[in-house]
């Protein structure tokens, strides 16, 4: 039996084990870790389908692994961290008492009710990929922003505050309400009727792949400018050339 159908496969359980990390990691409070393992296991999604297409390998297995994995990955795990951004900004509420079970001892405090709502992410999520699976439009676009990209996003946002990266983002992710509306806003992009370039070269010249090259520099360029604090900002360039490009094709 030949090893190399598998490949593609190890490197997607390598994009799973990397989720579960860092979900681990973000329970332990040990949030640059986890940040590490959230762009590990966005390193293997980007290139275990590469590699199928690469090896020849391609098949319907793969593209299920690949989804559950993402649902771990880039669902539960943005999910985990904005409920975590939350509870922290929520910690002066620590003290007041939201409900209390006598029976089964269970002591349920505000601030993790008032965090509860950033799971709204990872249940968007979940629809967003299950969408995605029947979506035919989406075989060599996106509609909506993907689970990625979201997920780096929230990730960011957190690292930066944690490192103290940038005084504008640590006051936000220290306001409630801002998180909130962080929270809505990831939510409904996951879902949104928005067409969007795929990160998918399959031939590498400049004429068929204008977009992404653009993408490309610009991504260097402000990583090389700004670090860290570059990845949300990248995000946010992405749905902006997104939005340019389908205006240049009405045309």
């Amino acid at each position: 039996m030949s090893i190399k159908k598998h490949i593609p496969n190890i490197i997607t359980l390598g994009n799973l084990f990397s989720g579960l990390m860092a979900i681990l990691l973000i329970i332990n409070g040990q949030f640059v870790w986890a940040g590490f393992f959230t762009f590990l296991g966005a390193f293997f999604d980007f290139f275990d389908g590469m590699v199928a297409r690469l090896l020849g390998v391609s098949g319907e297995l793969g593209k299920q692994m690949d989804s559950l994995a993402d649902m771990v990955s880039f669902g539960v795990v943005p999910g985990m961290a904005m409920f975590a951004m939350l509870k922290l900004a929520n910690a002066d509420l620590s003290n007041q008492v939201f409900y209390a079970n006598e029976n089964l001892n269970i002591l349920l405090y505000s601030d993790t009710v008032y965090a509860l709502s950033g799971f709204l992410i990872t249940l968007f999520s979940a629809l967003r990929l299950a969408n995605f699976n029947i979506d035919t439009r989406q075989t060599s676009s996106f509609i909506g922003l993907p689970t990625p990209a979201i997920t780096l996003f929230v990730l960011s946002i957190l690292l930066i505050s944690v490192l103290n990266q940038n005084e504008m983002i640590e006051n936000m992710v220290a306001t409630p309400w801002v998180l909130y509306l962080v929270t809505i806003s990831a939510s409904y992009a996951l879902v949104a009727e928005l067409p969007l370039f795929a990160m998918k070269f399959k031939v590498w010249n400049w004429q068929e792949n204008k977009i992404r090259w653009i993408f490309v520099a610009i991504s260097v360029a402000l990583l090389a400018v700004f670090q860290l604090v570059a990845i949300p900002m990248i995000i946010i360039v992405y749905v902006l050339l997104s939005v340019f490009d389908n205006l240049v094709e009405e045309k």
